[in-house]
């Protein structure tokens, strides 16, 4: 019985060892996942010893649930920094431990207790170049269906960036934009909703594009990017690029906190942060990535297309999201 016993404890010794030297890291997938799977995931395996197991795409219903259910099986998660700033307030996150992760050379802006900065990027407006006649130059022509006929495709989670958009389509001055008005934003997307076909995520809307079912859309930066990369026939307007970040955070009740501590301490190195833009065409949010980087890649980041650039407001969306959402999905279900 003894013998028994003893079996039974090294084999639960040996999965706890095992589970110890692995976590799980969340985000987006398609060529963003894959980017940060070079760039991050790997090389921090081969360094650590610890193996980086992928799951996605980010889920916020999910996060909560597996935080309140106390059965958390991702480990760092890639997600917006409005959802963090909230989610931090509800208690669904870890604090980081900034005497693992150097926080110094981390862009204030995109860092709190709970979260460091993933990558910044904008959102851009973006065509196919064969199924568009023209060259649309601003977010109004994405409602001029005359001038510029066909589908149009945004993102179609409750998120920052769409509202404005109409907004700023419908003449409302970039530095009047909050508080948001949502019944002139609403009453404005109205005007083409039958024309817009909704993308989930950043894999769905380079298919929209690249196939042409979209004509023309409201994608991330570093989706066109990636678009350009593959040789794919399409058009980019910086005009009015809408900026903000993603951030990675750790849920509550994590297995693996120590483990994702570590990670994050590499994912946001001088080192991964320059791999990864230089892979994504996204911004990094390590001060001195850029000394690492290709001079052809700096000069095509969203922080070298400041001008008419416009910040997202996270602060607005993390205390509004509710009431925002709300109103959102009821709209897109009528």
């Amino acid at each position: 019985m003894k013998l028994i016993f003893a079996g039974i404890l090294a084999g639960l010794m040996a999965t706890t060892a095992a589970k110890a030297d692995e976590m799980v890291f969340t985000s987006w997938g398609g060529t963003t996942q894959e980017a940060q799977t070079k760039s991050w995931a790997e090389p921090f395996s081969a360094s650590s010893s610890i193996k980086v197991l992928q799951d996605g795409p980010t889920d916020y219903g999910k996060l909560k649930a597996m935080v309140d259910a106390k059965n958390v099986t991702w480990d760092v998660v890639d997600v917006e920094m409005d959802f963090a700033i909230k989610a931090a307030k509800d208690g669904l996150l870890e604090p980081i431990d900034f005497a693992v992760v150097p926080k110094d050379d981390l862009d204030p802006r995109f860092s709190n207790e709970n979260a460091v900065g993933s990558f910044y990027y904008s959102f851009v407006l973006a065509w196919n170049k064969g199924a568009v006649s023209g060259e649309p130059a601003s977010w109004a022509d994405m409602f001029d269906t005359k001038k510029f006929p066909g589908k149009r495709t945004f993102y179609k989670w409750s998120a920052p960036g769409v509202i404005e958009i109409a907004l700023l389509a419908d003449g409302v001055p970039a530095d009047k934009l909050y508080p948001l008005d949502l019944d002139r934003a609403f009453k404005k997307l109205d005007t083409i909703k039958s024309d817009i076909v909704w993308w989930g995520g950043g894999a769905e809307s380079q298919q929209l594009i690249a196939s042409g079912e979209a004509a023309f859309g409201q994608l991330w930066n570093g989706r066109v990017f990636a678009l350009e990369k593959d040789g794919a026939d399409v058009g980019i307007s910086w005009n009015q690029n809408l900026t903000a970040a993603d951030v990675l955070v750790v849920p509550k009740g994590a297995k693996n906190k120590d483990a994702a501590m570590k990670f994050l301490a590499a994912a946001t190195s001088p080192t991964g942060q320059a791999k990864f833009a230089e892979a994504s065409g996204y911004a990094p949010i390590n001060t001195k990535a850029k000394t690492e980087m290709p001079t052809d890649v700096v000069k095509g980041l969203p922080d070298a297309h400041v001008d008419g650039q416009i910040n997202l407001d996270m602060n607005y969306w993390a205390e509004h999201r509710d009431e925002i959402a709300k109103r959102w999905y009821a709209w897109q279900a009528k």
